[in-house]
């Protein structure tokens, strides 16, 4: 089989989907995929090399070391803009403005496009060399992306299947992030630490692809049908004789939002909790270092109904209101009106500080404007 069911006390309830036989039945693993998400909304993607090799991942680890112990100096003159390039520092960002006191305990540098094998935004110096590897890498995460969405195209009987991947075109612009993580040591402290790594939320876009190293724990989800949380192993039951984890895939709320709720976007942290440790052989103790992938569409692609009588289908039944599917009843937005709505939420400080400026250079236009009148 193609798909195995991850059994592990105590640990999350995810499938295990194989995409590197060559000659599977591409119809078998298209219901296989659509049915994880459907349940669980994260799917584990054996890694046989095929379509990210284990060179790449370990190439992009290694810059991302690079990258963090670079000096602040550095990483501030590139600092996290509007546009969701860039380097963000401790506490920076919120997953979860509603519960979390403090700002996420962790650094991030997010990458936008590359062009011709080179960033197309500021970056610290001590990566500059290296800027080809992380375009390889982005490119590959692209191509697994699309692969996926092809797959899901042909699950959900949609015409034509290769509705997805023509919305998520690499040559047009679009929200697509390459993003690395960096999660410092809990405080040295016989209490336990307050706040979390990762405030729980739910991702942006289409698809992410999360990689991490093995024996660094800290991911939880919350499970869709018991609603308590459960530890995410880097390395699940079936896959130890691999040479590399599996690629871990979780549904985004926008192709969760295209598909009228169909296909789950499930809730997500990263914790210092004694739950993190739950997994044996994994530990929340050290610095955690991740690399996830974020997919969007392009920017002006209108999310309009999903041309799949399936996903019609979860719209009638669940007529929405407070009870019903919260998917069934919204308006046309673009990709990008969705992603922005997203990320003010998120950065509530930054988009402050920029909505301060704006309107400090309004005032300083109506005075200039006065002064022309009199």
């Amino acid at each position: 089989m193609s798909i195995q069911a991850l059994i592990m006390a105590g640990t999350a309830a995810i499938p295990i989907i194989d995409l590197s036989t060559e000659d599977a039945d591409q119809a078998q693993l298209a219901k296989e995929l659509v049915d994880a998400a459907v349940e669980y909304g994260f799917v584990y993607v054996k890694n046989a090399g095929q379509d990210i090799s284990i060179q790449q991942i370990d190439n992009a680890f290694n810059v991302s070391r690079t990258l963090f112990a670079s000096s602040l100096e550095e990483k501030q003159r590139c600092k996290i803009e509007k546009n969701n390039h860039g380097w963000s520092g401790m506490h920076t960002e919120t997953l979860d403005p509603k519960t979390q006191q403090v700002g996420d305990f962790k650094e991030a540098f997010n990458f936008g496009s590359f062009a011709n094998g080179k960033a197309t935004q500021p970056i610290p110096g001590p990566i500059e060399p290296f800027q080809g590897q992380l375009a390889d890498f982005s490119e590959s995460c692209h191509a697994l992306c699309q692969k996926l969405l092809q797959l899901f195209g042909i699950g959900l009987g949609v015409e034509p299947p290769s509705f997805f991947t023509a919305a998520h075109a690499p040559t047009k612009p679009s929200g697509s992030i390459l993003r690395l993580l960096y999660y410092p040591p809990p405080p040295p402290s016989t209490a336990p630490p307050t706040g979390v790594r990762a405030g729980a939320h739910s991702d942006y876009g289409s698809l992410t692809l999360l990689f991490r190293l093995p024996g660094q724990a800290g991911l939880e989800i919350l499970e869709p049908q018991t609603q308590t949380w459960a530890p995410v192993p880097v390395t699940p039951t079936h896959t130890n004789p691999d040479a590399a984890p599996p690629v871990l895939v979780n549904i985004g709320d926008l192709l969760s939002y295209w598909t009228n709720g169909l296909l789950r976007s499930t809730v997500h942290r990263v914790a210092f909790s004694k739950s993190a440790t739950a997994v044996p052989g994994e530990s929340a103790a050290e610095a955690r270092y991740s690399i996830a992938y974020f997919c969007h569409p392009a920017d002006e692609t209108p999310l309009l109904p999903v041309p799949s009588e399936r996903v019609a289908a979860a719209a009638a039944d669940s007529p929405g209101g407070e009870t019903g599917n919260p998917y069934a009843r919204r308006q046309v937005l673009t990709a990008d009106e969705h992603l922005r709505m997203r990320l003010r939420a998120t950065y509530l400080q930054m988009y402050a500080d920029f909505d301060r400026e704006r309107e400090k250079g309004k005032e300083k236009e109506e005075e200039k404007e006065k002064g022309k009148g009199k």
